[in-house]
């Protein structure tokens, strides 16, 4: 799907857990997520501490959609 959209003039991240499985489909701008039932969050820290880590996560996301690539790049989310 990411591929298609792409071939139709949007820019696409997909974020993922897992990032194999993002690079086999063929996406060019991958963001890793933290698991599969929680892919923003944690919830076994605080609201503050989620809010600090999706927000930060989607900061990586949208400076990646703003990037030129000319392969498969998985960006870094360290915080």
């Amino acid at each position: 799907m990411v591929k298609e959209i792409e071939k139709a003039g949007f820019p696409v991240v997909q974020m993922a857990n897992l990032v194999p499985v993002a690079k086999t489909v063929g996406s060019n701008k991958i963001v890793p997520t933290i698991s599969i039932p929680y892919p923003l969050g944690d919830p076994s820290t605080s609201k503050e501490e989620q809010w600090k880590l999706r927000y930060h996560r989607v900061g990586v996301a949208l400076d990646a959609l703003e990037t030129q690539v000319e392969e498969q790049t998985v960006f870094s989310v360290k915080f």
